[in-house]
């Protein structure tokens, strides 16, 4: 894993809104000064360094007089289109000393999830980075509702990992990494250096705590690691309040999760499991829910019991047992009223129920991702 860490190539930081900004929400010069000398650093020695930055909202509170975040949807997105503009100036600014060209995206979750989307975004950053330029990605909270937001930018930063074929991501916050439990009330609480799987008990390490600013606690930066791994990609959480905790990131400084014990799963797969919206429900029978966990083969139409929602051929679905436990997500080839009228049948009678027949399969193995496995 050493070997990994030193010889990443494109490297993903995502830093978080407490380690930006003051409480009063004025920016943190000084922090910011330091985070853009140590990327400026790294692309120095020849790495592709892709910024995820929070701290918009919270930079937008102090020029309109908030003295902490508001509760109000349009108050919070009046700030973050205050604090946009503040922020990316900054940045700029300070780049521009050390010699590197920044290009600002603004992202909502549909641009981020939806396919022909994801495809645009990955055409635009990898240009940036064959240019030369710095990508500093942030969700766009002024126009973002719920309905639209990835939520948190661990997430956001782990979505980009695979458009730009990251080996790494860096999560800056303000804590120095995963801890048995929560180091501010646990004074035996100790700090786990190396993550070899994340199982059971290291989500039971998570709590749910955010700091005033920020949105995403250790369980959101669990969910990050586990997307991570799975594409074989390593990434480590840092404390941003310590000098040089990027670069010495790389001597292996704070939590590390290895990607090498994960799936390698593709990008289309990844796609499948983590950026899409599942648009109804498949329910199989016990026989057929052993056979995808165990062997990952296609699912029939003869496992089938049942569909739930309207969906059309081509969109994602979930795949789950007669207990209701999610097994797989994956890509329909039948619009849900046509699995109706096949579900139980064999393969071989789709033709005389459907009068066409163009697949045997209801989800292939290919447009699969199992989720619980044997």
């Amino acid at each position: 894993m050493r070997s990994a860490i030193v010889n990443a190539k494109r490297i993903v930081v995502k830093v978080g809104s407490s380690t930006l900004c003051y409480t009063n929400g004025h920016l943190n010069l000084e922090r910011i000064e330091r985070l853009v000398r140590q990327l400026s650093d790294l692309a120095n020695q020849g790495k592709e360094i892709i910024l995820v930055s929070s701290g918009a909202t919270g930079a937008g509170l102090a020029p309109l007089g908030f003295k902490e975040k508001p509760r109000d949807l349009v108050l919070k997105q009046a700030a973050a289109a205050v604090g946009q503009g503040i922020l990316i100036h900054m940045y700029e600014r300070m780049f521009r000393e050390y010699g590197r060209t920044v290009g600002q995206i603004l992202l909502t979750k549909e641009d981020s999830t939806g396919r022909h989307s994801y495809l645009n975004l990955r055409n635009t950053l990898h240009t940036l980075l064959q240019l030369n330029v710095i990508p500093i990605i942030n969700e766009n909270d002024a126009l973002a509702v719920d309905e639209i937001k990835v939520g948190d930018n661990d997430t956001l930063a782990s979505l980009i990992v695979p458009l730009v074929e990251a080996q790494l991501l860096i999560l800056v916050s303000d804590i120095d990494g995963l801890y048995t439990g929560n180091p501010h009330t646990d004074p035996d609480a100790v700090l786990i250096h190396y993550v070899d799987k994340i199982d059971d008990t290291i989500l039971r390490y998570a709590g749910d705590a955010v700091s005033g600013l920020g949105t995403g606690g250790m369980a959101t930066k669990l969910k990050a690691a586990q997307m991570v791994n799975a594409l074989g990609s390593h990434m480590c959480i840092v404390n941003g309040q310590k000098e040089n905790s990027i670069l010495n990131a790389l001597d292996n400084e704070g939590t590390w999760f290895n990607g090498a014990s994960g799936t390698n799963m593709n990008a289309r797969r990844h796609w499948i499991a983590y950026r899409t919206k599942p648009r109804g429900t498949i329910i199989v029978d016990a026989g057929c829910r052993k056979a995808i966990v165990d062997k990952h083969v296609s699912l029939l139409p003869t496992g089938i019991k049942d569909v739930e929602g309207r969906f059309l051929e081509g969109q994602v679905v979930d795949i789950k047992d007669e207990e209701l436990n999610t097994i797989a997500k994956g890509v329909a080839n039948y619009a849900s009223d046509e699995i109706r009228l096949i579900k139980g049948h064999q393969s071989s009678e789709i033709d005389d129920i459907l009068h066409r027949h163009d697949y045997d399969e209801v989800v292939h193995a290919n447009n699969m991702v199992v989720l619980e496995e044997r």
